[in-house]
């Protein structure tokens, strides 16, 4: 996958439509200041604006192949175009991560584009790995990560209610101590 030259089209296309988004997954982490490999791009999208989203990529080759309530993924015969996957923002937590993102710069300040918070994308990790426990390990390593690279500026108000939402308060707290004090 070209991933410079997909992020590229689409940023400029949801642009032009005026698309609600904001850049999630790897390539937000990467924004972030914490760098690991990815397969693919993904996004967090307003619900409302996904029949825009879904027009734009089947205009540019791409097949929906998963659709629902929350999430859609989008897939290219064409190897170079790979594979874009969406989170609809449409629960009272996803709007507030739209709102509260933030541009960046990736590849080089080649693209500028709006990410979510560091606090967010921890936010995310922590729904994934409760909703599959098989990501659990992976999405642990990112959020300590992240934890470590903005120690210090992180909302550990955000973070409790986060890890609050999923049970998971001990968590947070041995994350805490871990990382030193990160309020």
């Amino acid at each position: 996958m070209n991933f410079e030259a997909v992020l590229k089209l689409l940023v400029e296309n949801f642009q032009k439509h005026n698309i609600r988004f904001a850049l999630i997954g790897g390539f937000a982490l990467q924004a972030s200041g914490y760098t690991r490999a990815s397969e693919d791009i993904d996004f967090l999208s307003a619900k409302e604006d996904m029949p825009k989203v879904k027009g734009i990529l089947l205009a540019h080759g791409y097949e929906a192949i998963h659709e629902s309530e929350d999430v859609s993924t989008f897939v290219s015969r064409l190897s170079q175009l790979g594979r874009v996957d969406f989170l609809h923002a449409h629960r009272k937590y996803t709007r507030a991560m739209l709102e509260r993102a933030v541009e960046r710069n990736v590849f080089g300040g080649r693209i500028r584009i709006k990410v979510v918070t560091p606090e967010d994308l921890i936010g995310l990790k922590v729904q994934s790995s409760s909703n599959d426990p098989a990501r659990y390990h992976r999405d642990m390593a990112d959020i300590e990560e992240l934890m470590k690279a903005h120690r210090g500026k992180l909302d550990v108000t955000l973070l409790k209610e986060y890890f609050g939402l999923f049970g998971r308060q001990k968590e947070l707290e041995k994350l805490l101590d871990g990382t030193g004090d990160v309020e």
